[in-house]
């Protein structure tokens, strides 16, 4: 993989794609400007968003959404997963596929609304006059697309806020585009496996990271939202082998001796000894696997193969595996949302990989976003006062309070209460779920 070109891909992107979005936000935010007129709610929206974060972190967020995704479609077209290429263009052309066919009056029913569509036929027909009639029809389609698989991957294509639609870049189609630039960098061979995307993401983060040490350097401190550009690092490919193996593969190789898993494990070490006190493991679904600190998911990743083959040698339907394994053995937790977000996209990429039928009915990935949680003293007094004292130990107390900086701390946090299935007991004989305030 040519690491370089997507370093210089990723980077260029990020400038691009900032200048764009701001440019797009002065127009969008001037006293007279269109959207105020057509779109008086989005604006709103887009002005509540920046007094609650700044116009900066805005542009940073819009800009990072649009650049995941564009990544995101064009893996899946490279590798067929999309119905029409979306980011990619047919052999010998230079628009994106589903435009030039759209041109061509035949346009998705399942993935594009009837108004939709509608839209998009006047546009290029001329029945709408448009000053980039061409751009614009692609631009609704791109939004029917990302909206479409909202379905099967939430947590990356969510569905688009208003003003996220509205800050769109205006130029996706000419040689210069973003999209052009995507689709030279991930070249079909980069896209021949998902940790492309988290290649891409440390990539595309590495300017502000260096912007951060250089801070430090000044000695001013690293602030909550800079923390993942500081600490994200793409693990080596032998490293993540080496770690897997010898967790995951051990473990299974203990439990089952005769198991063939060891001739694909290039840095398994075989214990010198016997060994008697480990955990029982009697089939693949009793393993559960962890990683703290999850990033774009490479760890994950690997571990998928892995498991993917154990579940092989213990005889099981190959397209019942990837639902098994997302469901029974592969947990994350992660304090960067778009790192957590990749990691879910690479792990629904492998199960994808491996059973063409799973977007239609997907098993959401078990990554867990840490977000900070804190309550006021009112809150715990009258919860206490519904549950109950046995349910309100001191302990407990601690732990709630210790989420109150979960988006710094993460995975350093240890929670002083660990027995958890007594308490879900305890909460649904008090019938918690069935009390509306509480």
């Amino acid at each position: 993989m040519d690491t370089m070109n997507l370093k210089k891909f990723a980077q260029n992107a990020r400038r691009s794609l900032i200048e764009q979005v701001t440019n797009k936000l002065t127009l969008v935010l001037a006293d007279n400007s269109a959207a105020r007129r057509q779109y008086p709610h989005a604006v709103e929206q887009l002005e509540k968003e920046i007094s609650t974060l700044s116009k900066e972190r805005v542009i940073d967020k819009v800009a990072y959404i649009w650049f995941n995704r564009f990544c995101a479609l064009r893996f899946m077209d490279v590798n067929r997963y999309t119905k029409i290429g979306v980011v990619s263009a047919a052999e010998g052309r230079s628009q994106p596929e589903i435009l030039a066919e759209a041109k061509m009056g035949h346009i998705e029913d399942k993935m594009v609304s009837a108004k939709t569509q509608g839209e998009i036929v006047a546009l290029l027909s001329g029945e709408t006059p448009s000053p980039d009639p061409q751009g614009e029809a692609y631009r609704l389609l791109l939004v029917a697309v990302c909206n479409e698989y909202h379905k099967a991957m939430p947590y990356l294509f969510e569905k688009i806020a208003d003003y996220v639609e509205l800050l769109i870049p205006d130029d996706l189609l000419s040689s210069e585009s973003i999209l052009a630039a995507t689709r030279e960098a991930m070249t079909p061979e980069a896209c021949q496996n998902v940790e492309v995307i988290g290649w891409l993401y440390q990539f595309y983060i590495s300017e502000k990271k260096d912007q951060v040490f250089a801070g430090l350097k000044k000695k001013q401190k690293i602030t909550t939202e800079n923390i993942p550009a500081a600490t994200q690092l793409f693990t080596p490919h032998w490293i993540v082998r080496y770690l897997v193996e010898n967790s995951l593969g051990r473990l299974w190789m203990l439990n089952h001796p005769g198991s063939k898993l060891a001739d694909k494990m290039e840095y398994y070490i075989p214990p010198e000894e016997v060994e008697t006190d480990f955990l029982q493991v009697k089939t693949p679904e009793e393993i559960k696997i962890c990683d703290p600190a999850c990033g774009s998911g490479h760890m994950l990743v690997y571990a998928f193969d892995l498991l993917y083959a154990i579940y092989e040698e213990e005889g099981y339907e190959p397209s019942e595996i990837p639902e098994k394994i997302l469901t029974h053995n592969l947990y994350g937790i992660e304090i960067d949302e778009r790192a957590g977000e990749l990691a879910a996209f690479a792990l629904t990429m492998k199960a994808r990989e491996k059973y063409r039928r799973f977007l239609r009915k997907p098993v959401q990935p078990n990554i867990c976003v840490l977000k900070p949680i804190e309550f006021t003293d009112d809150e715990l007094t009258q919860y206490m006062n519904f549950i109950g004292q046995d349910l309100f130990t001191a302990p407990l107390l601690e732990t709630l309070n210790q989420f109150k900086e979960a988006d710094n701390f993460g995975s350093l946090i240890r929670p002083v209460v660990t027995d958890v299935e007594n308490m879900l007991e305890l909460l649904e004989s008090k019938d918690i779920g069935g009390q509306l305030f509480h």
